[in-house]
């Protein structure tokens, strides 16, 4: 039943957004557009995958149909500098209002358009047949151009029906190991319910290595919040999870921190793997695990070990795991036979609510000595938690309504939860805050950030567009600024939210790829040519923008699409865009002049 509730609540959101200010004569965005966006975006703040970017595009080339819904690229490089790994995403959504099983037969199906997709672009045989100015090209000739360098490939299946079979056979496409993987509203529902989707993480050491990891248990006691083992973890399997999870497997708090590129393998760690790899453990500090449940077993020497974890994160010596994997992946040559990490792991007791705060603590801690900043645990920092009282006293013009500002995430969930005890009390509550009233701090930074005119620094991603915004914090904070904000401010900020949110719901029926990028730099120009005269109160006081500035931002977003294609020079668009130079072009260009009589404009 839970899960039913959940599909219908997912579906509402969708038919919400779909719906909201469609205005007379408009045509929707299609629902299977809204879903793909969602899914997209839960995946990559969870660190299933990176920042994603929507791109629909459907064909028939030689008697093979082609699809995809949007695509992601890593940030790691390869040693021409460009991405290493690549995720396409194909959409089979079924806008269904009961649990919808899909047979494996579709799901091959659907795989296979992502797959024939690949592969012309891996012949070089699909950039001919496209018209360069469809949004698709450019990542059809990326493709076509990084694909020889690609280390990791994978093919998600997204959809809001239960798939049967998870597990599927990798693909070989022209002699590279193409991954399968399934995003259905089971595994959705898994993430969001538990709130904790590190849980999909089993790391099973005897399939890894052929034991149990030999161990000193240390089982708590009492009313103690964990247990935990102290072990040596060897070099070739955190090389292994690191391959296979990427940053998901570091990303417990400290995520943006631990992006580590090939160019930057740390130059110590390499050269005592190259040249002393049996003192490895000697040299290193070694590596702090969290895990939310264990199993022992019986090691080869005979001693108490560690057989499997779940839900296992690496929150401190993430440099340590992912420098390992780059001087492997970059000197081949280099041995990890001999290579033991030492790692403390800590393993949760269950039932403990404060699982997540002790987390970010032991992160911290953990962390004390290396260059974290403290902006990587920012929940707890006094600016958002202001902004989140914030939301909760100041109220909609209408004396009804309010925006909620998810300062930890799953917030928003639990306070329907707490609050509503009856679906009557539920349904009145989200219409007072609905979901599209929902602000995460990600949304906030990419919102404000647009509006400072710094879209290229929003193209850089969620995280690193957080990462920059909370340093711009810090700096003001300590140059003897004041940050904390006042009930104006914070009426401003939403102002900027319905500004960004009013103009993506303008731009994306109009471009079918990189309406993220469109719509932050075309935000960035308003506010250049027009920042100064906008009357913000008036955005807040009615929660909406007028039908002036609409036709203004959809004549400015055409103009900026074009100034952007033109600068990327047939290069990936989400990829020019997030180079300074960039928005140097950008900025630079001739817009045309503001429209006469728009309200907002004093």
């Amino acid at each position: 039943m839970e899960l039913i509730d959940f599909l219908l609540e997912t579906q509402v959101a969708i038919r919400d957004e779909v719906e909201k200010d469609v205005g007379p004569g408009e045509v929707p965005v299609p629902p299977e557009v809204v879903f793909t966006e969602r899914l997209m975006a839960h995946m990559a703040d969870e660190g299933i995958t990176f920042d994603p970017v929507v791109c629909h595009f459907e064909a028939k080339v030689s008697n093979h149909n082609l699809k995809i819904s949007g695509y992601a690229v890593s940030d790691t490089t390869d040693e021409s500098g460009n991405p290493d790994r690549l995720d396409l995403f194909v959409s089979l959504y079924k806008n269904a209002s009961e649990l919808l099983s899909v047979p494996d037969a579709e799901i091959r199906t659907a795989a296979k358009e992502g797959v024939q997709f690949l592969r012309f672009c891996a012949a070089g045989r699909l950039s001919g047949k496209i018209d360069e100015t469809n949004d698709v090209y450019s990542l059809v000739v990326d493709v076509e151009r990084i694909f020889s360098g690609l280390d990791s490939i994978r093919i998600f299946v997204i959809t809001d029906g239960v798939v049967k079979t998870r597990s599927y056979e990798p693909l070989d496409v022209a002699g590279k190991q193409v991954r399968l993987e399934i995003m259905d509203i089971q595994r959705l529902f898994n993430h969001v319910q538990q709130g904790r989707p590190r849980d999909e993480l089993v790391v099973n050491f005897e399939q890894i290595c052929g034991t149990a990891l030999p161990s000193v248990w240390v089982p708590g006691s009492g009313d103690d919040e964990y247990d935990y083992a102290l072990t040596a973890i060897p070099g070739e399997v955190l090389r292994f999870l690191y391959d296979k999870y990427g940053p998901r497997i570091l990303e417990a708090n400290v995520r943006s921190f631990l992006g580590v590129s090939s160019k930057g393998v740390n130059k110590g760690i390499r050269d005592s793997l190259r040249d002393h790899p049996d003192r490895f453990m000697a040299y290193n500090n070694g590596i702090v695990v969290v895990a939310d449940e264990a199993r022992l077993a019986k090691a080869a020497d005979g001693s108490t070990g560690v057989l499997w974890l779940q839900g296992m994160q690496i929150v401190n010596g993430g440099q340590t795991t992912a420098s390992i994997y780059f001087a492997k992946k970059k000197h081949p040559e280099i041995s990890l036979a001999n290579v033991r990490v030492p790692a403390k792991i800590i393993v949760l007791r269950s039932g403990q609510d404060d699982d997540e705060e002790l987390i970010a603590n032991i992160s911290k801690y953990a962390n004390s000595q290396n260059v974290v900043k403290q902006s990587d645990l920012s929940a707890n920092k006094p600016f958002h938690r202001e902004v989140e009282k914030l939301s909760m006293r100041t109220y909609c013009p209408d004396g009804v309504g309010r925006w909620f500002y998810e300062r930890s995430a799953g917030s928003y969930k639990v306070m329907l939860e707490k609050e509503a005890t009856t679906p009557t009390q539920k349904k009145k509550l989200q219409q007072a805050i609905p979901p599209y009233r929902k602000l995460t701090k990600p949304d906030l930074a990419r919102f404000i950030n647009a509006w400072d005119q710094k879209p290229h620094i929003v193209s850089l991603g969620s995280q690193k567009n957080f990462q920059a915004f909370m340093d711009e914090l810090q700096s003001l904070e300590e140059s003897g600024q004041e940050i904390t904000p006042s009930q104006s401010d914070f009426k401003q900020m939403i102002a900027k939210a319905i500004l960004f949110k009013a103009a993506h719901k303008v731009i994306r029926p109009k471009f079918p790829a990189f309406q993220a990028n469109i719509t932050s730099y075309t935000v960035s120009v308003l506010a250049m040519l027009l920042g100064e005269r906008l009357d913000l109160k008036r955005v807040w006081d009615r929660q909406a923008i007028s039908t002036e500035l609409q036709q203004q931002i959809a004549i400015w977003a055409e103009e900026v699409n074009e100034a952007l294609h033109f600068g990327a020079g047939g290069r990936m668009v989400s990829e020019w865009a997030k180079k300074p130079e960039c928005w140097m072009r950008v900025k630079t260009t001739q817009y045309s002049p503001p429209l006469r009589g728009i309200p907002e404009v004093v």
